[in-house]
């Protein structure tokens, strides 16, 4: 199967089978989106979804955020991986979008990284969901599942892998894409213990493909066995070269 065949099928089965995928990230605005996607780093989309409620709620814009500082905001995402840092990438972020950006979030991948706590998954995501542009975020399950499934070769970081999928995903699909691969990793082909049994895409899966080769490998493997000669003890090599050595 070459590469291009194996894009094709994966990416077939998801239209069919999945369709549309969204963020799991709850949020009304670029400004919500913005503080979620940087709350969600290592850490669960459930666990920010049940902190931001009440942080949007007293902090809605980023003139609101700007005003305040990092003390207050850490006791508002405590229950969040990281806090302290998080708290004051947040403060800054929404300083630099007063004073640089007219209280606006940015749609350009180079001017969202400038931003405080925003990397380029960060901003990736930003551009993809909230602006529509073909841009590939790779967080921890796009590159295993990617890495797994054979879409990248010897991709040794998140952005050779970023550069592989959007060479061979057609750019009006990269966005779903994106969500596709996430969505996979996250409830099908987990870290540790991957479903594929249950996987949709194993006939496609250089992992699987792989794992089933060993199986039969290890079925073809012949047991040994031991000859018993009626109810008597089991004749070693010692006692054949003995009994040998009698009978000449």
């Amino acid at each position: 199967m070459t590469k291009e065949e194996r894009y094709k099928n994966v990416l077939s089965y998801f239209e069919t089978n999945v369709g549309l995928a969204e963020t799991e990230l709850k949020y009304n605005n670029p400004f919500e989106l913005l503080v979620a996607v940087i709350l969600s780093a290592q850490c669960t989309d459930k666990r920010v979804n049940l902190t931001t409620p009440k942080l949007f709620k007293d902090y809605p814009t980023p003139v609101a955020m700007a005003s305040t500082n990092s003390d207050v905001i850490f006791s508002y995402i405590r229950s969040i991986s990281y806090p302290n840092n998080k708290a004051k990438h947040l403060v800054g972020m929404a300083n630099m979008l007063v004073n640089d950006f007219n209280s606006q979030v940015p749609g350009n991948v180079d001017e969202l990284i400038k931003l405080p706590g925003v990397g380029r998954k960060t901003a990736n995501v930003i551009a993809s969901v909230v602006f529509n542009k073909p841009t590939m975020a790779v967080d921890t399950h796009v590159f295993r599942v990617s890495n797994r499934i054979g879409l990248t070769t010897n991709a040794k970081n998140p952005l050779q892998c970023e550069m592989q999928l959007i060479k061979f995903i057609p750019e009006h699909e990269v966005t779903r894409a994106h969500h596709w691969l996430i969505l996979h990793g996250r409830y099908v082909c987990l870290a540790r213990t991957p479903k594929c049994n249950e996987c949709g895409i194993k006939a496609y899966c250089k992992y699987f493909e792989k794992l089933n080769a060993k199986q039969i490998k290890i079925k073809s493997v012949k047991p040994n066995v031991k000859l018993i000669s009626n109810g008597k003890k089991n004749k070693t090599k010692n006692s054949v070269k003995k009994a040998g050595k009698k009978s000449s």
